[in-house]
């Protein structure tokens, strides 16, 4: 849920504004901005497409995440074995995201102990499995929301929107709103999630980069 609406056509001068303050931010930083906002240029060719689905299933299928043809209003959106998949494509990549950021002791939880998301439809199972505290909620739902976009960006996706959509770009008039994505890009760097380039880590090397990162 967007906390403060952002009309599209208002995009690209709040881009642009951006742009303006972080050149003097971390380069890297910088670039990550500018491969997700270069995706403004691909929502004219559609967004939630059959293809940015079919895209997300894939993806889920290279990192060997079992996936189901069912809508999470039927029980959960990741029930602990697989996720299900009849939900807007950047939903789709954000589970994935959870399963990526979640340690492997916590995969096999429904909703990975975070408790009920918004396409939960068992939301009491859910809640009941709640395992974390609240901090830690909020710090996996941001790193999932951040490491779903960076995919999205790798798929030649429309990634700006979930960039929207998921409050990236709230108090984008404030130092916050840089700061925010900078400290976060550095947890999924130092979580191994992505590499020193701030791309994400493949599916073939996501385990061992992983294994790594935890030492």
């Amino acid at each position: 849920m967007i906390l403060t609406p952002i009309a599209l056509e208002e995009l690209p001068a709040i881009l642009a504004d951006l742009r303006g303050r972080l050149a003097g931010a971390d380069p890297l930083v910088a670039e990550v901005f500018e491969r997700i906002a270069a995706t403004l240029d691909l929502v004219p060719l559609g967004v939630d497409t059959p293809q940015h689905r079919a895209d997300g299933v894939a993806l889920a299928h290279r990192f060997g995440i079992e996936t189901m043809d069912e809508l999470p209003m039927a029980a959960y959106s990741w029930d602990g074995r697989a996720i299900r998949t009849r939900s807007e494509s950047y939903v789709l990549i954000h589970e994935i995201g959870h399963w990526l950021v979640a340690p492997p002791e916590r995969r096999g939880l429904v909703d990975f102990g975070l408790g009920a998301g918004p396409e939960t439809g068992r939301v009491n199972e859910a809640n009941a499995a709640i395992c974390v505290d609240q901090e830690t909620q909020i710090e996996e739902e941001a790193l999932s929301s951040l490491i779903g976009i960076l995919w999205e960006v790798e798929l030649g996706q429309p990634a700006i929107m979930a960039f929207l959509e998921q409050n990236w770009l709230e108090g984008w008039d404030r130092a916050a709103c840089i700061d925010n994505l900078a400290d976060n890009l550095a947890n999924l760097h130092r979580r191994g999630l992505i590499d020193a380039n701030y791309r994400p880590i493949p599916p073939e090397h996501f385990e061992v980069k992983r294994r790594v990162a935890s030492l």
